[in-house]
């Protein structure tokens, strides 16, 4: 079980990035002192997050919401530990949503169509604990409007996952990816591992329609702070197929 995530500060008081054992995920703090979480890691992180909380001076008790970008066990395998927390909300695209509440089975990427070196990293992969179902979750759609940061906008971008979806905070310029869309080593790339790999392209397109994206936040990589509008462009420019 993992306790202890790196935490690394991105705007002073507002964005923290949570570094998990695999992948990583976000907290974002509004005005009111509120918290909320995007994507948990995987299974076992609840303490871990928790201490995070703690150590940016809140308490878990802050935190009013957790939103998942899609059902992959590196990002919502912890769901249901901070959903025990009590008053934490999980929001998720309805149609990952039904994955997570363990109504419908996992869908396996088809790499029939990625290149060779991403088929040999899947086959490479050190095995990673089920999602435990969480049974309350609210199903979001393209187009939604949360209350956190003046107005999270939920941006559907299917072929990661059939639910993938992106979070975007029009008033900071932030927008959170999920596996959309990598930062590996100052290397922005397509997401891998997708369920349509042709369909992820297509929704990568929609990217630069997007106005002020300046932060971007990845589940694999580097969050690129100032910018990021420039990096994401270029990403569906490389587009081959």
């Amino acid at each position: 079980m993992e306790t202890d995530i790196e935490i690394v500060e991105l705007l002073p008081g507002r964005l923290h990035q949570l570094n998990f054992w695999v992948g990583q995920g976000f907290v974002w703090r509004d005005d009111d002192g509120t918290l909320t979480l995007i994507d948990a890691g995987p299974a076992g992180s609840g303490p871990g997050i928790a201490a995070a909380v703690r150590e940016l001076g809140a308490d878990p008790g802050d935190v009013r919401r957790l939103l998942l970008t899609h059902f992959h066990r590196d990002h919502a395998g912890a769901a249901a530990e901070v959903a025990a927390w009590g008053g934490v909300e999980v929001l998720a695209h309805r149609l990952d949503a039904a994955v997570v509440r363990g109504e419908q089975p996992v869908i396996p990427p088809d790499l029939s169509d990625a290149p060779e070196w991403e088929r040999e990293f899947h086959a490479n992969l050190a095995p990673m604990p089920d999602v435990p179902p969480v049974k309350a979750i609210t199903d979001l759609d393209e187009g939604d409007t949360l209350h956190v940061g003046g107005g999270t906008r939920v941006v559907a971008l299917p072929g990661h996952t059939p639910g993938s979806a992106a979070y975007h905070l029009p008033p900071h310029g932030v927008l959170f990816l999920g596996d959309t869309v990598a930062n590996v080593e100052g290397h922005t790339m397509r997401g891998i591992f997708n369920v349509n790999r042709r369909q992820a392209g297509e929704s990568l397109k929609r990217l630069p329609q997007l106005d002020s994206v300046d932060v971007a936040c990845f589940g694999h990589g580097d969050a690129i702070v100032g910018g990021a509008d420039v990096a994401l462009r270029a990403v569906v420019e490389a587009l081959t197929d």
